[in-house]
């Protein structure tokens, strides 16, 4: 009992416990302590000359140590002027202390906050409430932040100094407060709060300081001081260091004597920071760095004690509040268990489920330890509790808590009011705060809305608030500052967004009252950390049971974070990227998008018809639409099998090399048709670009297996009726046709890529084919290429065709022969169709508007109409269209008649192919190179030893695709090739099987969400192709929302139109303006969406060309290391050549007082190092490169 607490007749007082160890380690704390009675008889001092001895006396009949009698001394010095009788009188007659005497009382007018963000608008408001004007001062980096309004009046300081360094200026602080009339100071938490030399520097200003006296500040932030005085009150302690540590050295020996685990403390501060634990002897030196770095970055001193770390405690904490007099009570207790990294994440009022006499032990011992130091103010005593029920005292916390909300939703004490009115000299009396008249009223818990990402170890995010919408309503409070739209998130400060503080009846009731509030919360533009908060408040040992401060680390659970869609502001941000830096497809013309959007006509072509299916999947379309359209090609086929249930859909196998350019193990074919069928495909058509009978048959089983309807295709080319060309005979394709037939194909087709059938070899071939294989259905593939696509197709009919290929009229032109023609021409015969013209032409028109929308593709400047050179080039329509693209591209657009040339030549060199993607591929880029080089098929024979091919024709003939027909070009193979391997027999047989499940756990390591089968297999088939999409919906979200035109162009200023992102959820949207250019490179594109103002800050690609950036880290290029957050680079532990092992420090990042060690990835040499000491980097930006 401290010597101005307050006595009565019928008071007892525990009995102090001694330590012997130099640690001051605890003997077996005795939870039931001897109790003695207290003299009730008091001399009265008559003489002033004799108070010394007086005192001494009272002391020894009472049993005070010799040190309290020091204490109260300098107590008597730190109340500055209070006489030696008053000091007795205060000791000795409590009784007098609950008055207050009006000269006691110095009325506060005037208050500033020597703090920011949201602790320093909670002090406002409650100066407010009580008719105190307010003072907020602000750092250079702060000059947009809230609570500079928040205040009546604002000032700079710390001008030119760093961000954190600002708030610790205690001299210009000071001079702000003299000059503006300032009367008193209120620290807040963190940066001064717990100064005594700023207590100090207030008090000899002239200007009171709110919080406890400067010399109680002083002993409560000397951790070790305040341990000795823990001990000195007889509350148990955790084994540590008597004094901060001075060296390594000192926590070496610490550990050798207590063994690890152990914990580094900061001596000066609190809040986690330069907080670190330590569990083996090779950590040692790397954390008490660490430690210190941080302690001295938060609280401009880094001296460090240690302790014994103790396993799995629960974190308690009392809440005190005292005044002048002596008087001191408690707010009851809060739950902290919840912690990461030593920071508390969310705290509860009153703890849950915790024990009633350890509960009054724990109050019992703050308020003896408060009463003994002469605690005023608001403080917080902190406990460990361990699993056996024993409590330890950490430390005091001399100032207002972060989470003191908690304890006024269950007390209704305004904390700030009453702190407010201590510090003019009220006593707790006076403002009816008395122990026996706190209750507890129900249940609070805060949680730490913070801009730290948990899939990422929490580390700090930054940027701009895009959106922020909160959550409210009853049982809800929330303090905050930078929560707003438009909030700049500095990494130079705390991470705190908001904090939200629910009230219930009870824990389950606040409970569930946080998570609906979490649920209502949308904030874009920085990561949160709402989804794991939502994943805690639904977690059933927080719900019914206790936790402890190990409880994150033992629930990995919690890390399952379901994604934020944020698709509505991701849609805003690909809108502004389109109207700033133009379509992210490549345009192969100056053509912009129709402006008119087609109308679906309401017709039905055919009813029911058993030889109809729809075509909804080739390899130009998986490939397509991801590359292009930023769509996913699965997704579309389900919506479009939910869409039409009743119709077989059809789809082009690659044989081998399934829907993509090169031959995959065979284990991925058979993979990617069981997919398929299982997302409603029901008919393959397989085929080789080379007729390869090996890999064809591999499709076929693949398809078979997966329970496919199988339709073998063989790729047509040449002239079956010319008898000047016989390498593609009419036996060839009969041969060909009967291995297919015999390995159980259940439909046969041919197919014509370039439109090469004529009626004379459509006859020959279909009929040929039907007299062979009289019950087997036969379908026909073709484009109309030279426009005799139509009389073609009608002698293939008349030979036996079962199905024929069309296009709708306006789409014909190198794609199918007219469908109108067809029917037309049908009509009236055995033939035809049964469809009405009328329906066709209504159906043409729909896709004559749609082609318009595509005006930018559509580059076929010598295709307006047929072209019969296609039967001297033998260029395959769907190339066609592709290749004047391609040509466009590489700046021969004005060279496409020689490119056609080109390729005829081109075709010839490579023995002359069956020409279906890939093979007409390799022609194609043969021909380019070519045209490109200015070279004739002679001078490529010639110098195909020296010349550098493209790589897909290289590949080619090195038998990556296959074996053609008749052999490999000789002796320009072995020209190119020279000593390069060749693949011998069907390539996919001597690849290793592909290995799905490690490529699926990459794809979830690297993507964080939820991965798909569909995803594992766009993955497998193209790599880059999905890398590049994942990384494009991260950015902009799904688009295929959006319109053709929206997509492709983007909104002109001021045009309104709806986005429907689901049924019934339609986003109403209207593009305002666009910014200037800022120093970032970026500008700011404004919108309307349902009513409410948007802005997102796009990149100007061209213009930041221009301008100078740090270089980003490449996700794909081994080696390079990334900043994984932004921040400022404290170390650099390595230089240009120095060695590295995996995991070895390379360099060390600050943001938001939070240090964090980035390790190398890989071991090797380091190749560059791109960073120094005291840098700023944004995350992402590109730290140093390592050579394996």
């Amino acid at each position: 009992m401290a010597p101005n607490a307050s006595f009565d007749t019928e008071d007892t007082e525990e009995v102090e416990h001694e330590y012997s160890n130099a640690y001051d380690v605890p003997q077996p704390y005795n939870y039931e302590p001897a109790r003695r009675p207290r003299d009730k008889e008091q001399q009265r001092i008559r003489r002033n000359n004799g108070h010394r001895r007086e005192i001494e006396l009272w002391c020894e009949e009472n049993q005070w140590r010799t040190g309290q009698l020091s204490w109260m001394l300098r107590f008597t010095v730190v109340r500055g002027g209070l006489g030696m009788l008053a000091v007795r009188r205060t000791c000795v007659s409590p009784r007098f202390s609950h008055s207050t005497p009006q000269s006691n009382i110095r009325p506060i007018n005037k208050v500033m906050v020597a703090n920011r963000g949201e602790i320093a608008i909670r002090v406002f408001r409650a100066c407010t409430e009580l008719g105190i004007r307010t003072v907020a001062v602000y750092s250079e980096q702060d000059t947009g932040q809230m609570h500079r309004q928040k205040a009546d009046e604002a000032y700079l300081i710390g001008k030119g100094l760093a961000p954190v360094a600002a708030y610790l200026d205690i001299p210009d602080i000071i001079r702000v407060a003299k000059e503006n009339n300032v009367d008193a100071i209120h620290p807040g938490y963190g940066f001064l709060s717990e100064r005594a030399d700023f207590a100090q520097a207030c008090i000899d200003a002239g200007v009171m300081f709110i919080g406890p006296s400067p010399e109680v500040v002083r002993q409560m932030g000397d951790k070790v001081e305040a341990r000795a005085l823990a001990i000195s009150a007889g509350v148990p302690v955790v084994p540590g260091t008597a004094l901060p540590i001075s060296c390594l050295n000192d926590a070496q020996v610490f550990a050798e004597t207590y063994g690890f685990p152990i914990i580094f403390k900061a001596a000066y501060g609190g809040g986690g920071r330069g907080m670190r634990v330590v569990r083996e002897y090779e950590e040692l030196e790397e954390n008490y760095q660490r430690a210190y770095s941080e302690a001295l970055t938060a609280f401009g001193n880094g001296a460090l004690f240690v302790e014994k770390f103790l396993e799995k405690p629960r974190h308690i904490e009392v809440q005190i509040l005292g005044d002048k007099y002596g008087n001191v009570i408690h707010l009851y207790e809060r739950d902290c268990s919840i912690q990461r990294r030593h920071q508390k994440v969310v705290e509860i009022a009153p703890a849950f489920q915790l024990d009633p006499h350890l509960r009054n032990r724990l109050h019992s011992d703050a308020v003896n330890l408060a009463k003994m130091v002469g605690y005023e103010s608001a403080g917080t005593v902190e406990f460990l509790v361990d699993r056996q029920g024993k409590h330890y005292f950490i430390e005091v916390n001399s100032r207002l808590q972060v989470e003191h909300t908690v304890t006024e939703e269950i007390t209704d004490v305004d904390l700030v009011h009453a702190q407010l009115h201590v510090c003019e000299g009220r006593s707790l009396p006076e403002l009816s705060l008395k122990q026996d008249k706190i209750r507890v009223n129900g249940c609070a818990i805060q949680c730490r809305v913070t801009t730290e990402d948990p899939s990422r170890g929490f580390q700090p995010d930054t940027g701009r608030i895009e959106v922020f919408r909160s959550g409210e309503g009853m049982g809800i409070r929330l303090d905050s500052a930078s929560a707003f739209q438009g909030a700049v998130i500095s990494p130079h400060y705390d991470s705190l967004l908001v904090k939200v503080i629910a009230s219930g009846k009870d824990l389950q009731t606040a409970a569930s009252k946080m998570s609906r509030a979490l649920a209502e919360f949308r904030v874009r533009g920085v990561k949160t950390n709402i989804p794991f908060l939502q994943n805690v408040f639904s977690n059933h040992q927080f719900l019914n049971s206790t936790v402890d401060t190990q409880f994150i680390d033992e629930n990995q659970e919690l890390f399952n974070l379901k994604p934020t869609q944020n698709r509505a502001q991701k849609l805003l941000h690909y809108l502004g990227h389109v109207m700033v830096n133009g379509p992210t497809t490549p345009i192969p013309v100056k053509a912009k998008p129709s402006s008119i959007d087609p109308v679906i006509p309401p017709v039905t072509l055919v009813k029911c018809n058993p030889s109809l299916s729809l075509s909804v999947c080739v390899g130009a379309t998986f490939d397509v639409a991801m590359r292009f359209l930023s769509e996913c090609p699965w997704k579309r086929l389900q919506e479009l099998r939910a869409l039409i249930p009743n119709v077989p859909f059809q789809m082009l196998l690659r044989g081998a090399n399934a829907v993509g350019y090169t031959n995959y193990p065979d284990n991925a074919v058979f993979k990617f048709c069981e997919v398929a069928k299982e997302n409603g495909m029901d008919i393959f058509r397989v085929f080789d670009s080379l007729n390869y009978l090996p890999n064809m048959l591999l499709g076929m089983e693949a398809a078979g297996e997966a329970g496919g309807v199988v339709e073998a295709a063989i790729s047509y080319t040449g002239d079956v009726s010319d008898p000047m060309r016989q390498k593609y005979s009419l036996d060839y394709y009969m041969q060909l046709a009967d291995e297919l037939v015999k390995a159980g194909t259940h439909i046969l087709c041919i197919k014509d890529m370039a439109g090469l059938l004529k009626p004379q070899s459509s006859k020959l071939l279909i009929g040929s084919l039907r007299d062979r294989f009289p019950d087997l259905p036969i379908h026909v593939h073709t484009h109309d290429t030279a426009g005799a696509g139509v009389a073609a197709m009608l002698a293939c009919a008349e030979a036996g065709a079962d199905v024929v290929d069309v296009a709708v009229d306006s789409m014909a032109v190198t794609s199918q022969p007219s469908m109108g023609a067809m029917v037309a021409c049908a009509k009236g015969t055995k033939l035809d169709t049964g469809i009405a013209l009328e329906k066709v032409f209504d159906y043409s028109e729909y896709w004559e508007v749609t082609r318009g929308l595509y005006a930018p593709f559509d580059c076929t400047a010598t295709m307006k109409s047929g072209n019969a050179d296609v039967y001297e080039n033998e260029i395959p329509g769907g190339q066609y269209t592709n290749l004047h693209f391609q040509a466009h591209s590489m700046g021969l657009g004005n060279k496409f008649k020689e490119v056609k040339k080109a390729y005829t030549e081109a075709n010839k060199l490579l023995g002359d192919l069956i020409k279906v993607t890939p093979s007409s591929k390799i022609v194609g880029d043969l021909a380019q190179f070519m045209v490109q080089n200015n070279l004739t098929r002679a001078e490529v024979e010639e110098r195909a030893d020296e010349l550098s091919f493209p790589l897909s024709v290289v590949e080619f003939l090195q038998g990556f695709i296959g074996i053609p027909h008749g052999g490999f070009p000789e002796p320009f193979r072995s020209k190119v090739l020279k000593n390069l391997p060749r693949i011998e027999g069907r390539p996919g047989a001597s690849l290793p099987p592909f290995d799905f499940k490690s490529l699926e756990e990459g794809l979830r390591a690297a993507h964080n969400d939820e991965i798909t089968p569909e995803d594992v297999m766009s993955a497998a088939m193209y790599p880059k192709v999905f890398q590049e999409f994942k990384e494009f919906t991260a950015n902009f979200g799904p688009v295929d929302c959006l319109s053709t035109r929206l997509f492709l162009d983007g909104p002109k200023i001021a045009e309104e139109f709806e986005v429907e992102l689901e049924r019934g959820k339609i986003l109403h949207i209207k593009a305002l303006a666009l910014g200037d250019l800022n120093k970032a490179g970026q500008r700011e594109v404004f919108f309307e969406l349902n009513g409410q103002l948007r802005s997102v800050l796009v990149k100007d690609t061209v213009a930041m060309k221009e301008m100078k950036f740090h270089p980003k880290a490449q996700k794909s290029i081994k080696g390079q290391v990334g900043a994984p957050m932004p921040g400022k680079v404290v170390e650099v532990k390595v230089e240009v050549g120095s060695k590295v092992e995996k995991g070895q420090p390379l360099c060390v990042l600050s943001a938001m007082k939070m240090e964090t060690v980035v390790n190398s990835p890989l071991a090797g040499t380091i190749k560059a190092v791109h960073v120094r000491a005291d840098a700023s980097l944004e995350g992402g930006d590109l730290i140093l490169e390592i050579e394996e």
